[in-house]
Parts: C-alpha cells; sequence; structure tokens
C-alpha cells in the first residue's frame, strides 16, 4: 500500500518542459492579438485624421470665402471619420472576444494540467489606449456632424 504521506511523484522532464512551452505560447498568441489590435488602431487613426483634415481644409477655405459650396468633401471626410470609429468598434469586439477565448482555453488546460498558468495575463494596455482613441473619433464625428463641441 502506498504511503499517503509520501510527496507526489514530480513531473518527468518532457512534460514539465512542454508544459512550460505551452505556456509561453499562450504569452505569444497574446502578444500577437495585441499587435492586430495595433494595427486596426493604427488604420483607423489614419481614417480619422484624413477624414477629419478633409473637413476641416474645406471648412477653413469656405470660411475664408474661397468656395461657395462644400458639402460634398465635408461629408466625404465625415464617413471617413466614422468608417475609422467603425473599424475600431469591430477590432476592439474582436480583441474582446478572442482574448476572452484565449484565457478560457488557458485556463482550461490549466485545469487538466497541460500548463501551469502562474501568472495572470496582464492589462492589455493597447486596449485602453483603443477605447480612448475610439472615444477621440466619436467626439470627431459627432463634432463634424452636429456642429458641436471643442471642433467647431
Amino acid at each position: 500500500m502506498p504511503d499517503p504521506s509520501a510527496s507526489p511523484p514530480s513531473p518527468k522532464p518532457a512534460d514539465e518542459l512542454a508544459a512550460r512551452r505551452t505556456g509561453m505560447a499562450f504569452q505569444r498568441t497574446r502578444m500577437s492579438a495585441d499587435r492586430t489590435l495595433m494595427s486596426v488602431m493604427r488604420t483607423s487613426l489614419s481614417l480619422i485624421g484624413f477624414g477629419f483634415t478633409i473637413y476641416q481644409f474645406f471648412q477653413k477655405l469656405k470660411d475664408a470665402g474661397t468656395i461657395q459650396h462644400d458639402n460634398a468633401p465635408r461629408r466625404f471626410g465625415t464617413a471617413l471619420v466614422v468608417l475609422g470609429v467603425a473599424l475600431l468598434i469591430g477590432g476592439i469586439g474582436y480583441h474582446v472576444a478572442y482574448m476572452r477565448d484565449l484565457r478560457r482555453t488557458r485556463e482550461q488546460m490549466r485545469i487538466d494540467g497541460l500548463v501551469h498558468a502562474e501568472t495572470t495575463f496582464p492589462v492589455s494596455l493597447s486596449l485602453i489606449v483603443a477605447i480612448l482613441l475610439l472615444l477621440l473619433g466619436v467626439l470627431a464625428a459627432m463634432s463634424m456632424s452636429f456642429g458641436v463641441g471643442p471642433l467647431d
């Protein structure tokens, strides 16, 4: 009969190595998801910035009396800002769903004893910046569409 006071058998070196490699793979996947979100942020920021620039350029020309009608270019600028905001909403949604699934999978593998999962995933700074950029884009779109706020 086995001795109940004896310590549990130590894992085999190959199993320990596999668990550590799998844990590192989860960290690499998490960082990859952050890089993907940063790519979405870069594209959204370009759309928002370019749209805002077009809008402001034609607004200044109209204010100076250089042009009489600026509706079409201003609408195009507003559409670019809205498109950038929509892209950012989609990117944030995808990132949150992906990270939830990754955490769920990691937790199940920890329960099954396949990874150690000694550390938790840190808060995604990319996600925080993306949310702040989203708020800025929404404010810009509202200002351009309704003529209210600090941009008018």
